[in-house]
């Protein structure tokens, strides 16, 4: 019996993979999202890359972002590389700027003496900064 459902199971298996062989020759010449074909060298537009001044925010409480590379950082449960040059207890060594003392507070509201787990993820806000055209069409004015 175990047998038998086996040899059923392995024959709709190949009928299925045969007619998806067959459905594909059928589709033609598919084209590729980028118009051509998937061997042909496509040249890159000019890169965006990082610029290591500081932009001003656009807005009231944007989080600042990051004028340098954070490519290779460490952030997960077990650590978080910006604390290295961004904690209270390291920037006066490091030149680097303190994380703001909201980012000490638990979701009560009670002062810690270290990064409230709320705020550990920095990439969830701080974002690494690029004058880059906007992606989509849009009519944003920075605030005064």
């Amino acid at each position: 019996m175990k047998k038998q459902r086996l040899i059923s199971a392995l024959t709709v298996a190949a009928l299925v993979a045969t007619s998806g062989i067959a459905v594909a020759q059928q589709a033609g010449n598919v084209k590729s999202l980028r118009g051509s074909q998937v061997d042909e060298y496509v040249p890159l537009e000019n890169n965006a890359r990082q610029e290591e001044r500081r932009f001003v925010r656009n807005y009231r409480q944007q989080p600042p972002l990051v004028p340098h590379q954070i490519t290779g950082y460490q952030i997960d449960l077990n650590a978080n590389q910006c604390l290295a040059c961004h904690d209270w207890s390291n920037a006066g060594d490091r030149g680097a700027p303190t994380l703001s003392m909201t980012h000490y507070l638990d979701r009560d509201g009670n002062q810690l003496d270290t990064v409230a787990g709320t705020r550990w993820f920095c990439n969830q806000c701080h974002v690494p900064q690029a004058n880059t055209p906007a992606l989509v069409e849009n009519d944003f004015q920075a605030s005064n």
